[in-house]
């Protein structure tokens, strides 16, 4: 059973355990993920479903869209952030999450319960693709669309991860409908566009914040508005990532903060004069694999760099991210 139809099992569930209101439903992924039928004070209500881990900021014109093409529509998530549940509620949008809060605003149908807390449970079995090693490897399948068929051991290597995790990272895209096998040689990598979002949401939670190594100010604070122009150390193998590389991929974001992916930190902080500091705009992560970057290697692969505007929730970089997407993603991730 897949992350999704447990989720939605979970909610009807608590749903039916705590007010009575019973659904029938079935998880039916494609442009959704399913459809039920809800049973309420004697009459029938169908919702179009979509389901969340969690309802994020940067989800929620994605969500609208849907919402607009498939009414009346509902999201089932394990988890949904009170201000996002406010904005679903003025959008007449229907939620439920697993601890069994609900709201139906539709055709003569209104239902609203919340307050409730998530049971505890066991913890479920965790898909490999998406554990840290797993993101890692998943991040070098979306930037290059020949990565899937690469050997094993190259993959690896490409992803900095250890050899024996390749297999299970596979069995698991495969287990979540994002691997076809065409034949006994050759792999395809298939509904990209969701498997982004998976990354996107994982990556958030997982492992941006175990690749971060600090926040630094420039000494010279002249350096702030020369940044472009600062020379990457030889041995730092580094790249720009967020606003910076976006500002120079689209020329529309002026950065309010720097991104850097590096192999050796302090080859950058020497080089530039960096002074640690926790509210410091100059943010500094990790570089997590080992394939080149774009232009000249000086900025990160455009899904990452999508990636870290998504994650801000800041409009002026999602609208850029958006940019960017349409540019330099979007013929390879809808193409399926």
């Amino acid at each position: 059973m897949r992350r999704e139809e447990q989720i939605m099992e979970e909610a009807f569930a608590q749903l039916e355990l705590h007010t009575g209101i019973h659904a029938e439903w079935k998880y039916q992924p494609a442009e959704i993920d399913g459809e039920a039928d809800l049973f309420i004070e004697g009459g029938q209500f169908h919702v179009y479903i979509e389901v969340k881990r969690e309802v994020r900021q940067y989800q929620l014109e994605q969500l609208l869209d849907q919402a607009r093409q498939y009414r009346p529509f509902m999201i089932i998530a394990e988890h949904i952030f009170p201000t996002i549940k406010e904005r679903l509620r003025a959008e007449k949008i229907a939620y439920l999450d697993t601890a069994g809060n609900i709201f139906v605003n539709a055709d003569g149908t209104y239902v609203w319960i919340d307050g409730r807390k998530t049971p505890k449970k066991a913890k479920m079995i965790t898909n490999r693709a998406f554990t840290k090693a797993g993101l890692k490897t998943v991040f070098c399948l979306l930037a290059n669309p020949n990565a899937i068929n690469m050997p094993y051991r190259q993959l690896a290597q490409n992803a900095n991860v250890a050899l024996g995790n390749i297999q299970n990272v596979l069995d698991g895209l495969k287990d979540s409908g994002f691997i076809l096998q065409k034949n006994k040689q050759e792999k395809l990598l298939r509904n990209k566009k969701q498997l982004l979002r998976r990354w996107i949401d994982g990556y958030r939670e997982t492992l941006k914040p175990a690749l971060h190594i600090g926040n630094y100010k420039f000494w010279d604070k002249d350096k702030i508005n020369k940044w472009r122009q600062l020379p990457f150390p030889e041995h730092a193998n580094a790249v720009w990532g967020g606003e910076g590389a976006a500002e120079e991929m689209t020329g529309y974001l002026n950065p309010a903060e720097l991104t850097l992916y590096t192999e050796n930190k302090s080859a950058l902080v020497s080089a530039w004069t960096l002074i640690p500091d926790i509210n410091g705009t100059v943010r500094i992560y990790e570089k997590f694999w080992q394939d080149n970057g774009q232009s000249g290697e000086r900025l990160a692969p455009p899904v990452l760099v999508y990636a870290d505007l998504i994650l801000t929730d800041d409009p002026r970089c999602i609208e850029t991210a958006e940019i960017i997407y349409n540019k330099y993603l979007k013929g390879e991730y809808e193409n399926d």
